[in-house]
């Protein structure tokens, strides 16, 4: 075994068909954030109100839902830019909500809950970073990539050229 000298953030063209994997795993994710903070701030909840008010069956205040926003913004202009900016994000954007349901989850019924989280908020938070790190890992991890990925031929630059020379000489595998 040899070390892989590979990097993750290899230029991927925007219209590579995994670019459009990322974009819509950020476009919809963002436009549904963006809704619910919407949402949360024409209802006018306080601030940092901990009360019972739901929007879209999930428990929210002025601050999660102007965090909402700002984070679905985010992952729209994900969607704009797409390619690995996109997949990256996404892949960054998961593990920040799953870290997030499960800290929300130990605030819950605290003083500390200034987001006023309740249980169905951690597991949308945890379904919503599964989600994102799935789009932004789909097609850049795994053990049975084709030889024409990008990050495949990233991680395997030897075998990736003398394929290359092979098709250019005519010859198949």
């Amino acid at each position: 075994m040899r070390p892989v000298n590979a990097r993750l953030d290899e230029h991927l063209p925007a219209d590579h068909k995994l670019s459009v994997v990322y974009r819509v795993g950020a476009g919809l994710t963002g436009l549904l954030l963006v809704l619910f903070g919407i949402l949360g701030l024409i209802d006018r909840i306080g601030f940092f109100d901990t009360g019972g008010d739901t929007v879209l069956t999930l428990n929210t205040n002025g601050a999660l839902s102007v965090l909402s926003i700002g984070v679905g913004l985010l992952l729209c202009y994900g969607m704009v830019v797409g390619g690995t900016f996109a997949s990256t994000l996404n892949i960054v954007l998961g593990l920040l909500f799953i870290a997030s349901g499960f800290v929300n989850l130990a605030l819950l019924d605290t003083s500390l809950n200034f987001l006023a989280f309740r249980i169905q908020n951690v597991l949308f938070s945890f379904v919503v970073g599964v989600m994102l790190m799935w789009f932004g890992m789909y097609g850049r991890v795994g053990s049975a990539l084709p030889h024409d990925n990008p990050y495949w031929r990233a991680r395997h630059p030897d075998r990736a050229a003398r394929e290359q020379r092979a098709r250019t000489a005519g010859r198949t595998f």
